[in-house]
């Protein structure tokens, strides 16, 4: 019997960031600075509100896109803490960030649209893409310190462009757009039939005042969905809880496929999500900077060439000099260093290696340790 599997899922493989994760934890002794996943336990608030939940059987099925009240909480902290103005019809609860970009690229790509990744990029986008029978096109920019050149976007734009992630601060690179950047881009966008998916989930880990999302350009509100999650701001990325924005015809018709894909978030983790809304994450972005300032110092002491992040929790180095690629490296430093780093491959983006610096200083100090170490054996 000829059974024919789905080719979308046939074109794609599991994640290589997870799987190198997997070598690294297998590996005896190594040292893992490899997952974006921050060290702390989510704060007591959040986890009390969903064991009063519980006990109060808060279990039974809750409106599709959330709660009256959790998108009313939503609405509200989007328009305190970053000035946006989307009313409770225009919000989805979703099942992580995740779920908010499949749901995202599912409402608005047709087989064959083409969809600008900048890159280096989260694996995500593209594979996500793929499964919607779109077409990824990476945006490469490195060569700009990781900022979109607006001639190359231009260049990138064919017929077939329905839409642009935007991610900022950037996994891998914690690069943030600069407003100069985003003035740019929307002058390229503009004018153009161009879906802008903001993914913002690390904005709320960010080491600088002059932050700014495309998401800010009320001319083009008609195209941008907003993407954030609770996941790394208030260490629940085990909840696995998110929320878009977008305007309504939009909302509507996406709220279609998060209905016939999940049906709902579950009813009792609700009320911490909004108890996690009201939660101050000042703490856990000062731990993050302090993290950022000795690791970058230390990987400039070594002689490595990394852009300082402006947000998120990532470094990504330049490891060009070494003569190898990225995957050839991350493995010889794994076997023969005892220390685990993301090849930048997996960014769509050779000659790099991602470290996250979620883990706790004791970790970070023996890590470092060890990749200088090894770099004095090449």
């Amino acid at each position: 019997m000829d059974l024919t599997l789905n080719r979308a899922v046939l074109g794609l493989e599991l994640s290589g960031i997870r799987r190198f994760t997997f070598l690294v934890r297998d590996t005896p002794g190594a040292c893992a600075l490899t997952i974006g996943e921050p060290d702390q336990n989510t704060p007591d608030v959040v986890k009390e509100a969903a064991k009063a939940a519980l006990d109060r059987n808060d279990t039974h099925y809750p409106p599709g896109n959330g709660y009256p009240y959790m998108l009313e909480a939503i609405s509200k902290f989007e328009e305190r803490a970053h000035g946006l103005k989307y009313s409770p019809d225009e919000i989805i609860l979703t099942i992580g960030a995740t779920e908010s970009l499949f749901i995202g690229l599912s409402t608005v790509l047709n087989p064959g649209d083409e969809v600008i990744i900048p890159t280096p990029a989260f694996s995500l986008y593209e594979s996500i893409t793929q499964l919607c029978r779109g077409v990824p096109v990476a945006l490469p920019t490195e060569d700009n310190r990781f900022q979109i050149d607006p001639h190359a976007l231009e260049a990138a734009i064919t017929p077939r462009t329905k839409a642009i992630v935007l991610t900022s601060p950037n996994n891998p690179t914690g690069c943030i757009y600069t407003k100069e950047t985003l003035d740019a881009i929307h002058e390229v966008l503009k004018d153009r039939p161009i879906f802008v998916l903001c993914d913002d989930v690390y904005r709320s880990l960010v080491y600088t005042e002059d932050y700014h999302s495309f998401a800010e350009f009320d001319d083009c509100r008609d195209r941008i969905i907003v993407i954030n999650s609770f996941s790394k701001p208030y260490a629940m990325t085990g909840w696995r809880l998110g929320w878009c924005l977008a305007d309504a015809p939009i909302r509507d018709r996406m709220q279609i496929f998060h209905q016939y894909a999940v049906v709902s978030a579950p009813a009792f983790v609700q009320p911490a999500c909004a108890a996690a809304l009201e939660s101050d994450t000042s703490s856990m972005t000062e731990l993050f900077r302090k993290r950022r300032d000795y690791v970058y110092q230390r990987l400039t002491d070594m002689g490595l060439e990394v852009q300082k992040p402006e947000g998120a929790f990532y470094m990504f180095i330049n490891i060009k000099k070494y003569g190898m690629d990225s995957l050839t490296f991350c493995e010889k430093m794994l076997k023969e260093g005892l220390v685990g780093l993301i090849p930048g491959v997996y960014f769509g983006t050779e000659g790099y290696m991602r470290l996250s610096y979620c883990y706790s200083d004791e970790d970070l100090n023996e890590g470092l340790n060890r990749v200088e170490r090894f770099l004095k054996t090449l």
